[in-house]
């Protein structure tokens, strides 16, 4: 069993968020093959139009770093041959990603959504020097010590790709955008969620949600616009939740998505 890279903080994988490039690579994923073999293909055929060898190689090593398409993230890539509309399958693709991308996650989680709550305005790549420098204390492993030049890239990419799935905008220094979570997307993640074992008194604190810049008021408030119109059920009674989804599992959900 290969062990868990869930807690590697990667410097690598922020050389981009390459969402249209995962996105034709979902869509070109054959299940018959291997995952190596599929990646393989990619080299070979450059589907993805990549400009550069090099270029098309650092794309098939940061999916194959962040994806398992055979497995965890097969819905992911089934919603991509269905058609599944970009704008909510892109906050997926987030979620997906950060299950084996901790340095993406944890600034998503512990420095971005933070950011947000206290009515910070700007976000510039030098505000978040004390950040990096605290990852071993919030449970990431650095493989190699990071030069100044990496800890540079870092700060500057981490922004960047929150920018690319619509959290922020603007160039060198970046502001908070008017980010909503499409309805689907949150049922995707409801059903997510639920597989991996959150139980419904958690749901709506769940630190996943702070990714997309939604504190537990936005959550709840969601819940119960749902329910009004029958698209789950959501009831409380004390410390007692219950929370009725329309599907088992997410996979089942992602298929209703796309047809």
């Amino acid at each position: 069993m290969a062990l868990s890279r869930a807690n590697v903080a990667s410097s690598f994988t922020l050389k981009g968020a390459f969402i249209d490039e995962t996105y034709a690579i979902c869509r070109a994923w054959d299940f018959s093959m291997s995952k190596r073999e599929n990646l393989d293909r990619l080299r070979q055929e450059n589907f993805i139009g990549a400009a550069s060898t090099t270029w098309l190689r650092d794309v098939a090593k940061v999916f194959n770093r962040r994806f398992d398409p055979n497995g965890r993230d097969r819905p992911l890539v089934e919603l991509a041959q269905g058609g599944c509309d970009p704008d909510e399958w892109k906050p997926l693709l987030l979620w997906h990603m950060t299950r084996d991308e901790f340095l993406l996650r944890d600034f998503l989680q512990n420095w971005l959504f933070p950011a947000f709550d206290s009515g910070t305005f700007r976000v510039r790549s030098k505000d978040l020097e004390a950040y990096l420098h605290g990852i071993r204390k919030r449970g990431g492993r650095i493989e190699h010590p990071w030069s100044e030049t990496t800890l540079k890239r870092v700060a500057e990419g981490l922004p960047k790709i929150a920018a690319d799935f619509g959290l922020l905008r603007g160039k060198s220094i970046k502001e908070f955008a008017s980010y909503s979570l499409p309805e689907r997307s949150f049922l995707y993640l409801l059903h997510a969620m639920r597989d991996e074992n959150v139980s419904p008194g958690k749901i709506v604190a769940a630190p996943d949600w702070r990714m997309f810049l939604m504190r537990p008021p936005d959550v709840e408030h969601e819940l119960l616009r749902l329910h009004q119109f029958r698209k789950l059920e959501y009831h409380v009674a004390g410390s007692l939740v219950q929370l009725s989804l329309p599907c088992a599992t997410s996979r089942e959900y992602a298929e209703r998505m796309v047809t």
